[in-house]
């Protein structure tokens, strides 16, 4: 499961995912790639099954590259725990989506079975994505 090695802070602030994305927004490495139409947060579990779906796909041939990495902490309450007494202890960590950020690329496979790889990938992911492809 990804997550940083080390942050400055403990905990962050919740914050909100407003406008499109200005980093990240073109296909940089691959000739596929995988694109957020809709922001959310992403957890490293979710990121995870998207590669392994992935490569599992491509049957690991061909390159992957991940976009994504999370870096921020979300923390959670213990069930059961009455309101108060402070923030939760953080759970897991996760990456904000905003639209038109590039997910994941591929390349070194046909575009049949990148475009395949890359829908499975998506339907591990809580956000509405599109499969582009990249313009020489």
């Amino acid at each position: 499961m990804l997550q940083p090695v080390r942050t400055k802070w403990r905990k962050a602030h919740k914050g909100r995912i407003h406008g499109t994305a200005s980093r990240a927004n073109f296909i940089n490495y691959g000739a596929y790639a995988l694109k957020a139409l809709s922001p959310d947060r992403v957890t490293g579990k979710q990121i995870e099954a998207a590669r392994v779906a992935l490569t599992r796909h491509m049957k690991r041939q061909g390159r992957v590259w991940t976009r994504i990495f999370p870096n921020i902490p979300v923390s959670k309450k213990p069930i059961e725990v009455r309101m108060g007494k402070g923030k939760g202890s953080p759970e897991f960590y996760a990456c904000r989506v905003k639209p038109g950020r590039i997910l994941f690329e591929v390349d070194g496979v046909s575009e049949k079975i990148a475009k395949e790889a890359l829908y499975k990938a998506s339907a591990k992911l809580p956000i509405k994505t599109k499969t582009v492809k990249r313009f020489l």
